[in-house]
Order: structure tokens, then sequence, then C-alpha cells
């Protein structure tokens, strides 16, 4: 393992020498995604605070936590066969399952290895990205779901872990694996109306984990400064009741203005401020960070950087290239539109 010098190190493991998953340069999840993340952390004013750590395939038994044992058979099978259309968004490769191990696996690794460093925090550059795999279906880029693979495992071991996702598209896949769990509480601050349609204030989880879902619904045109008072007054308050023993982010930038896939107006500077709300709510070492969405490679390059400059605890330069954070669009007054209809859930 290559160790940097920072006072606050970043363990990192991306998968880019693992990736073959194809699925040609118009689809917007293609491979050079993982370049333009990697770029982010060998940038001189946060390379200095990188661990460099080794990814690995996850096991089945390790898929079996979250996905249906059929479900992974019948995309290992199509796979196999040498791939193609899911659906009109989802798209495999013959190098797919392989890759989808890689990247599921890898947030086991990063997991094992935080608690073996002194890193600060990890984050792990993957793709296919995972967030909207549910337990038995493919859809929206997805196959395996990532986080929710990281997050089965730290339960596994008796810890309580909270999920952030602030992906501009809803979780849907994370919500429904753990829709139920005690052990997990799960958080998306997403656009809405928009893909897949789901994430409604008044979903706020099953009967053994009531009110274990917190969803924050956006309009188009809201700005990283929404997101924060959502953060503030209701996942933050909400999350430290919790407690958690970990807190894992699914670390999507497509709600960054320059993204072709969504209708938000984040900049690279609100994913700074949001990386610090969530370092604040556990201890150093407790907190992971896996790619999801970003489809602007510009944009993903920034962000990504941003939240580690955050992690690294290093200041933040974007003001300079018009990446300071944003408060000028509409939907502050959503947040007080979720919190009453979380409650009247809650009381219902």
């Amino acid at each position: 393992m290559t160790t940097g010098t920072g006072s606050c190190p970043i363990l990192w493991i991306d998968i880019i020498d693992h990736d073959d998953h194809e699925t040609g340069n118009w689809h917007p999840e293609r491979s050079a995604r993982l370049p333009a993340a990697v770029a982010a952390s060998n940038e001189p004013d946060v390379s200095e605070a990188i661990h460099r750590g080794f990814g690995r395939p996850a096991t089945r038994a390790e898929l079996e936590r979250v996905h249906h044992a059929n479900y992974l058979d019948a995309l290992e099978r199509q796979i196999g066969a040498g791939g193609g259309e899911i659906d009109a968004d989802t798209h495999t490769s013959p190098g797919s399952w392989d890759t989808a191990l890689w990247a599921a696996g890898s947030t086991l690794a990063a997991l094992e290895q935080i608690q073996q460093t002194d890193a600060t925090s990890g984050f792990v550059a993957v793709r296919p990205p995972g967030h909207h795999a549910t337990m038995n279906e493919a859809m929206g880029f997805c196959l395996v779901n990532n986080i929710a693979v990281a997050a089965a495992a730290l339960t596994e071991g008796g810890k309580r872990v909270a999920i952030l996702d602030w992906d501009v598209h809803h979780g849907n896949g994370t919500q429904d694996i753990f829709w139920n769990d005690e052990h997990v509480m799960y958080a998306s601050i997403h656009q809405h109306p928009a893909y897949p349609g789901t994430g409604r204030a008044g979903e706020i989880g099953g009967p053994k984990a009531r009110a274990h879902t917190i969803n924050i619904p956006l309009p188009a045109g809201a700005s990283g400064n929404v997101a924060l008072a959502a953060f503030d007054q209701i996942i933050g308050p909400e999350f430290d009741t919790f407690d958690p023993d970990w807190i894992l982010v699914s670390a999507g930038y497509d709600a960054h203005r320059d993204d072709p896939l969504a209708d938000l107006r984040w900049t690279a500077g609100d994913f700074h401020l949001l990386t610090r709300r969530v370092l604040e709510l556990v201890p150093s070492g407790h907190s992971l960070f896996v790619l999801e969405g970003g489809y602007d490679l510009a944009a993903l390059q920034r962000s990504t950087k941003a939240t580690l400059q955050a992690i690294a605890d290093t200041d933040y330069r974007g003001s300079a290239i018009g990446e300071a954070p944003s408060n000028d669009g509409p939907g502050l007054e959503a947040i007080s539109v979720a919190a009453r209809r979380r409650n009247e859930a809650l009381q219902g």
C-alpha cells in the first residue's frame, strides 16, 4: 500500500484496472467516468492525503446478503451469454459480471482497510453504480447494489449503519433492501419528479424499521443550500438520534448543475459542505463514500475532488472556478413540506 503524508488520510480504492463493463461511448454511464474520478484523487492538493488501497471481487455469499440467489443466477447467465440490453437504460457486456463483483467487493475491501489504517474515511470509485439495484432486479444503470453490500456486512457484524444518498436520483434499490431493517437508516436527498419515481416523503420504512427511511424530494432548480438545510433540519438530527456506528454515502454527483441527466443546480462547493456535515456525525474512520452517478466528466472530477478536500480537511478553492456553494435556487419550502408529510406518515 502506498501511503500519503496528509494529516487526515483518505483510503482510496478504484477499479479502473478491472473495469470491463462496456456500455458504449454514447451511454451516460460510460467507462470514461472512472478516469475522471481517479484524476481528482491525483490532483496535487489532495493526492498527499491519499492511501492507495486494493480492491477485490465480492464472493457469492457477500452478494446474497442483499440480493436473491435466483436474480444473481439470471444476471450471471445473461452476461455469460454475451450480455445485452436489460432495459432501455441498463446494458451489460461480457465483462460486466466480473466488473460488478469488483465494484461490490471493493466497498468491502475499503471497510476492512479503513479499520487497519489511520484513514479518516474512504472513497471507492467504482462502476456500474448500484443504488437502483433491488434484491431481484437490475435497473437504472445498476446491476449489484454496492453500498448495500457494504452496509449488510457491517450489520452482520453487529454495527448500526446510516446511509446518506445524495445522488440526484432516489436510491430505490437501497431503500427496498433495508426497508424493514432496524439496523439501517436510509436517507435520500433527490430531485422529484425524476427517475425512478420513488422517494416520496411519506415513505418511512417497514414495521420493524419505522422512521428509518427519510426522503427529501426537491424540485427542479433547487440549489445546494436547500440540500444543506434538509440535512441540518431533518437528516442530521435523525441520524444523531439513530446513533450509527458507520455512515456510508451514496456519492452521486449528478445533482451538479452541469449534469445532463437532471435539473438540480448544485456545485462542487455544495458537495464539499455536505461531506463536512457527514464527517461530523461519526468518529474518524467510520465513514465511506461510494461513487454512484455523475455524467458530466468535468463536473464529476471537480465534485469528487471537493469531497476529497473535505475529508482531507484542506482548503476548498472552488470559488476561483465558479464552484462556490450555491444558494440561488428554489426549494426551501420543500423541506417543510417533506417534514410535514413525514410526520403525517409516522402518525398514520
